[in-house]
């Protein structure tokens, strides 16, 4: 069976609690041992760096895609980890080559880029663009008023009460690992009712 490259979005910050470190960086591990390669922002920061470092340890190819101008501030510290480090122009076409080159989505705590990440691939699956796993891994409970938002917008039909099923929430590593292993991609019908209908 070929390798699968997951995508993690995360945080770049390296002044968090220490459970969110621990946390990912069990989750870099276990995606090592389980076969997994990892996509994901490039920098040798924060919860991307937790995650990927262990992930490498284990074994897994690393995919680092960075927009050239945090490249130029932040220089190749990631390099030495990356078996490959691609450069974007910009944000927007780094969000892109994360997607061409990723099989799975996985969220975990992160800051607004992270949200933005997140939402657009939501967005994608909702419109048929991709039928990717998308995993929200919730640390310490960091995602619970997020979801509490999800269900907010579903409740007073701002969407769909069928997005639930786009996205996964995982309260634990192994509970990511274990979706990723089981998915099957289901096709989704997209049509007008799909979308647009309760």
């Amino acid at each position: 069976m070929s390798k699968k490259n997951v995508c993690v979005f995360a945080s770049s910050s390296n002044f968090l609690e220490e459970i969110y470190y621990e946390e990912v960086s069990e989750l870099g591990c276990l995606l090592g041992k389980s076969n997994f390669d990892l996509v994901y922002g490039g920098s040798n920061l924060g919860l991307m760096w937790a995650c990927v470092s262990a992930a490498k340890h284990e074994g897994a190819k690393v995919y680092g895609v960075m927009p050239e101008k945090l490249f130029n501030i932040l220089g190749a510290g990631a390099s030495e980890i990356c078996d490959e480090l691609h450069v974007s122009e910009n944000m927007r076409t780094r969000k892109a080559k994360l997607d061409e080159i990723s099989d799975a989505v996985v969220a975990v705590p992160g800051g607004f880029g992270t949200l933005e990440e997140l939402s657009e691939m939501i967005v994608q699956k909702q419109l048929g663009y991709n039928s990717k796993p998308i995993v929200i891994f919730n640390v310490n409970n960091f995602y619970d008023k997020l979801l509490e938002f999800f269900e907010q917008m579903m409740k007073e039909d701002f969407a769909n009460d069928n997005c639930r099923e786009l996205y996964y929430v995982a309260t634990t590593p192994q509970e990511v690992v274990d979706y990723l292993n089981s998915y099957k991609a289901v096709e989704r019908i997209i049509d007008k009712n799909s979308i647009y209908n309760r």
